[in-house]
C-alpha cells in the first residue's frame, strides 16, 4: 500500500532530476560547440 506510493514518488523525483540533468548538458553542450567551431 504505502510502499507502491511512496515508490512512486521516488521514480517522479528521479525521472525530474534526469530532465534537469539532461536540460543543463545540453545548455553547456550549446555553449561549448560554438566556442570549438569558432
Amino acid at each position: 500500500g504505502q510502499d507502491g506510493y511512496t515508490d512512486q514518488l521516488l521514480l517522479n523525483r528521479l525521472k525530474k532530476r534526469k530532465l534537469l540533468i539532461k536540460d543543463r548538458i545540453a545548455k553547456l553542450e550549446s555553449k561549448l560547440i560554438p566556442d570549438l567551431n569558432a
